[in-house]
């Protein structure tokens, strides 16, 4: 995960000095463009990543001043624009999730690879997990990658979103309903907290 502050302050600090020192704003980026385009590759696969992760801290860059300024973490914000970036790459999404079901190929953790003996088990998880995620509704795939892949808390999904808290567990809860339905006994979001829903 990201650094949220450093000798220049939290990101809201940053944030605010940018609006009169614009070349401020490189400090949110160089916080956190790699797990911004991790996240983004993993969903979209290498090709859309790095247009999407630029075009993310651009319309950060164009938004700072309406960012709120009470919240010092900038990640919230800043994946509910990548995400919102996404949605006109729906297609490729589930192209890339269908890619990652096929050849069991995850962009992100390929080059990463375990002992073999692990590394087939895992590409054969991965493949399941990639065919039902790809057959989840956007909105629950949306958020159930925020939480699981981007690990966000509920409240800072639902902040990126821009739903919500009940919303977000809602979501979570629907998707992984599908997934072990999907994936049987194979429980691939156990990682993820179980939080009941209250809506």
């Amino acid at each position: 995960m990201s650094e949220t502050s450093g000798p220049e302050g939290d990101d809201a600090s940053v944030i605010a000095r940018s609006l009169h020192e614009p070349e401020a704003f490189a400090e949110v980026f160089r916080r956190h463009a790699p797990d911004i385009t991790r996240y983004v590759t993993r969903r979209l696969g290498e090709d859309a990543a790095d247009d999407v992760a630029a075009e993310t801290f651009l319309a950060a860059f164009r938004q700072r001043n309406s960012y709120d300024l009470a919240r010092p973490n900038a990640r919230p914000w800043l994946y509910g624009i990548a995400t919102n970036l996404m949605s006109r790459h729906v297609r490729a999404e589930v192209r890339q999730l269908r890619v990652v079901e096929r050849t069991g190929a995850d962009p992100v953790t390929a080059s990463f690879a375990e002992r073999s003996d692990e590394r087939v088990s895992a590409e054969a998880a991965r493949r399941s997990l990639a065919g039902a995620l790809a057959a989840l509704p956007k909105g629950q795939r949306d958020t159930l990658l925020l939480v699981a892949w981007a690990g966000l808390s509920y409240p800072e999904t639902a902040e990126a979103l821009g739903v919500r808290l009940g919303t977000v567990r809602s979501r979570v809860n629907r998707a992984r309903l599908r997934l072990r339905k999907a994936l049987g006994a194979y429980d691939p979001m156990a990682t993820v907290s179980e939080e009941p829903v209250y809506e």
